[in-house]
């Protein structure tokens, strides 16, 4: 989707290209029918997997353009439908309150709705909804309400508002939706900041990591997983709001995680109509999109009904494609994997122009449940382009506006069934689905047992947690005995010591607020920890590490000291750590500075002791800076490794932002002397962090500023952070490259040269061949493939090009910031790494056309 910012850049190229894709495909220009379907005409377009079959639940008018979908606890479908989404095709009248939320019924277990109750209507483009305690959660004309039904006729009596300020941009495709109930009794949201918790009877509002675009869900351990428009599958490894906590750092791993860099996509018919459908390599030879355009609504299926294969799979809906494409996930370690299972043929895709899947659901019967918008255009006016607008009106796709259908897949021998109804389950009965193998029963269970506030079957909850067969049934315990208040710390600390890593952690996790406000229980905790992290899986080893903020603080350093020495060559434990120390970095680099174990150098230890560094930077202290400043002065002759890490890390940290400059009482050594061993780059930069007697922060002249300005700065300190997490490895904290397998980077032209070339080589990776600074590294046993990072989004590779174009002496400048957005946009279609002589080619032709 493309922002009209862009529009005037692509304006130029588009014309030319919209004249040759006429050329080339002017029979997918209006030649080809696309006709409205009937529900039972658009169940003959569907291609499945083998198997499965897929049925019809619902159509309109029963359902009219849904968007959401949630069951009950009686297996009934709310559904959400945003009526009002662009009536024409500049979306006038979108203001209208025409959108619904209906609850459909299927009363004789045939699998079909055949009944309808409007909940309410009357709304202004409803985006979202989540069922809660006395009535339901709804946003819709940007706010957050909350709606009851008071007399149980499954119709709202009244709505108050809860919070005016949930969605901050109202237009459809770039606003906050989501309220998707996650293990922890959190509702999270993608496109968001914000997360809601029922609390005392109250909506708390909090804050919480920004995730995903449309549509979010969780995996078994609560993971949140959701994704972009171009990429199509991000997850957390790590639960919400710990690697956020430490202001003094930025984390680059573990949260918005990308699962898998395949984007490509396998419609089974033309599809013009399509955004950027004129740019080369969004449609191949025949007219069909090449990768995810429109990547929504990422579901972790965890029914039972569909054979074991699928389940733990994650799938994506592709509107602009009409198909759903089917992930494998699989661990490996700390971290999350997705592929493709079946690379060329997709899990569902139609015939039908007008199949728009906008969001999944897993059911009470464990099918596999579509929303399909059904209609010819889901791009709305604000980004549509003359392009897409001309297809628009001349293939007749404006029509029909009040259709829609709900579509399950089930296995091809599988028959209805009446759904089970939880509404007058026991308490027993709940806790038993606790460790239901179907996650849907386990996630109701949780969230029934915690709404209906019955503390009195804490006795059972916890058996379930010390002694269940299950550890998912465990895990929810703990979670329901937590969101009602009935988690105690003598059965926390006997979990805490748990065989599965799923339990343990979730159990270290509930530990925290107990060991904060009571320091007993916290220096036992400590002492525990400090008893078993050597032993301990690295998942247990990575909540040890996210839990150690809350421990006695000599304790919370021996267990941190530890883990980062023997785990600290993984970003995300790096990043763990750090999230721990937040104003404790100069104590822990002290301590680490003379540990027997630090006095060798190896890259993973001088990552983090920058990181260690450039925190201590931001939080600005005048003592910790003077001791730092005065270290380095007392090595006039030569800088030995952790110095040389110590003062890259305060010279590149210190121009990061435009603060106050530090005053010291005296001029450092390091900062005066004649014979200083260290880059006049470095001196420059770090003298304009500081004053004292004699000298004014202001008139220091950084050898950069003629080329990167004070946002470029920014954008230089950053870019170094991600650098360590993501390149380093290969090419060296120095950018010198690693002898036999990875090219250096100071001084290559392939660094300094065309910046969007080099932007290719991140989005897309590299292979084969490449010559550096007259060497050629080739054999594929010394030079791996460079890998694409195209899960990364702009701003963090923007931020990468302009450090590695302007560190080590390389001076090219900033990289502009629409730079790698437009890359990325062009050069789609692109699914494997380029080789020397294809980028080169491919950057020849590129700007020989420019220059038409």
């Amino acid at each position: 989707m493309v922002k009209p910012a862009y529009y005037t850049l692509l304006l130029g190229a588009g014309l030319v290209c919209l004249l040759s894709f006429r050329s080339k495909f002017g029979q997918l220009l209006g030649d080809e029918p696309s006709p409205v379907r009937t529900p039972t005409e658009e169940l003959a377009t569907f291609k499945l997997e083998p198997g499965l079959k897929i049925q019809l639940v619902a159509a309109e008018p029963m359902v009219q353009s849904p968007v959401v979908m949630t069951f009950d606890e009686d297996g009934r479908l709310w559904v959400v439908e945003m009526r009002g989404f662009m009536p024409t095709i500049d979306g006038e009248g979108e203001e209208k309150p025409v959108g619904r939320i209906s609850v459909l019924e299927d009363t004789n277990g045939d699998g079909q709705m055949d009944v309808s109750t409007v909940y309410l209507d009357s709304l202004i483009m409803p985006r979202a909804m989540a069922l809660v305690p006395g009535g339901v959660l709804v946003v819709e004309n940007q706010a957050l309400w909350m709606t009851s039904d008071a007399n149980g006729d499954l119709k709202a009596d009244t709505k108050t508002l809860i919070d005016k300020e949930y969605a901050g941009n109202g237009l459809p495709e770039h606003a906050p939706n989501g309220l998707w109930r996650s293990m922890d009794n959190w509702y999270y949201n993608a496109k968001s900041r914000f997360r809601y918790r029922l609390t005392d009877g109250k909506w708390q509002r909090d804050s919480t990591e920004f995730r995903g675009q449309w549509g979010i869900s969780h995996d078994d351990k609560g993971r949140l997983y959701y994704n972009y428009n171009w990429s199509q599958l991000h997850a957390d490894l790590v639960p919400p709001n710990y690697l956020s906590r430490n202001k003094n750092h930025t984390p680059t791993t573990g949260i918005d995680y990308g699962l898998t860099l395949d984007r490509r996509v396998y419609p089974i018919r033309a599809t013009p109509a399509v955004n950027r459908g004129y740019i080369p390599g969004t449609l191949n030879k025949e007219g069909r999109l090449q990768e995810f355009t429109a990547a929504c609504s990422p579901l972790f299926y965890r029914g039972k009904a569909l054979p074991t294969a699928y389940y733990g799979n994650v799938f994506v809906c592709e509107p602009a494609g009409n198909l759903v494409k089917r992930n494998s996930v699989e661990e490996k370690g700390l971290l999350i994997n997705a592929h493709d299972p079946h690379p060329g043929t997709e899990f569902l895709a139609s015939t039908d122009e007008r199949f728009r899947p906008v969001h999944l659901a897993s059911g009470p019967d464990g099918a596999l449940y579509i929303a399909d918008m059904y209609r010819g255009l889901i791009q709305h006016s604000a980004y549509i382009t003359p392009y897409l607008k001309e297809q628009t009106l001349e293939r007749h796709l404006l029509q029909p506006l009040s259709a829609g259908r709900i579509w399950r897949i089930i296995p091809e021998n599988c028959t209805a069934s009446k759904p089970t109804k939880l509404t007058n389950a026991s308490p027993d009965e709940l806790v038993a689905q606790l460790s239901n193998p179907d996650g849907w029963y386990r996630d109701m269970a949780q969230r029934l047992l915690v709404e209906r506030n019955d503390r009195s079957i804490e006795k059972a909850l916890t058996a379930v947690a010390l002694k269940g067969e299950n550890k998912f049934g465990r895990f929810h315990a703990l979670w329901t005995l937590d969101g009602l208040s009935l988690s105690k710390p003598d059965v926390l600390f006997q979990l805490v010591a748990d065989h599965d890593p799923l339990v343990s952690t979730a159990a270290l996790r509930l530990m925290e607020p107990f060991a904060k406000n009571d320091k007993a229980i916290g220096q036992k905790l400590g002492k525990q920890l400090l008893g078993q992290w050597q032993k301990a899986s690295v998942e247990q080893v990575l909540q040890m590490a996210l839990s150690a903020s809350v421990l006695d603080q000599k304790d919370a350093q021996s267990l941190l000291a530890g883990i980062v020495e023997r785990h600290g060559e993984t970003a995300l434990i790096r990043d763990a750590v750090m999230s721990s120390l937040q104003n404790k970095e100069y104590a822990f680099l002290q301590s680490l500075l003379k540990s027997p174990q630090w006095q060798a150098q190896t890259p993973s230890k001088e990552i983090f002791l920058e990181m260690l560094t450039t925190a201590i930077v931001r939080k600005r202290n005048t003592a910790e800076l003077t001791a730092l400043l005065t270290r380095l002065s007392t090595n006039k002759a030569a800088l030995g490794w952790q110095d040389k890490t110590i003062l890259t890390g305060m010279s590149i940290a210190g121009t990061a932002k435009k603060m106050k400059p530090v005053k010291l009482a005296a001029a450092p050594g390091i900062l005066t002397a004649s014979n200083s061993p260290v880059d006049p780059a470095r001196l420059a930069a770090l003298s304009s962090m500081f004053e004292w007697p004699g000298h004014v922060a202001a008139k220091a002249v950084a050898v950069k500023k003629s080329l990167l300005s004070e946002d470029d700065q920014k954008q230089f300190a950053l870019g170094r952070q991600h650098y360590l997490s993501t390149c380093a490895g290969c090419h060296g904290t120095d950018g010198a490259g690693l002898n036999r397998f990875a090219p250096p980077l100071i001084g290559s032209d392939w660094v300094l040269g065309d910046e969007k070339r080099l932007a290719l080589i991140i989005l897309h990776g590299m292979e084969g061949p490449v010559k550096v600074a007259g060497k050629t590294y080739d054999a594929p046993a010394i030079l791996p493939v460079m890998p694409a990072h195209s899960t990364m989004d702009d701003g963090a590779i923007t931020a990468i090009l302009t450090y590695i174009r302007n560190e080590w002496g390389n001076q090219a400048g900033a990289v502009g910031k629409r730079v790698v957005g437009m890359t990325r946009v062009t050069s789609q279609g692109r699914v494997v790494p380029w080789t020397a002589n294809e980028l080169n080619k491919y950057m020849l032709e590129a700007n020989a056309a420019s220059a038409k």
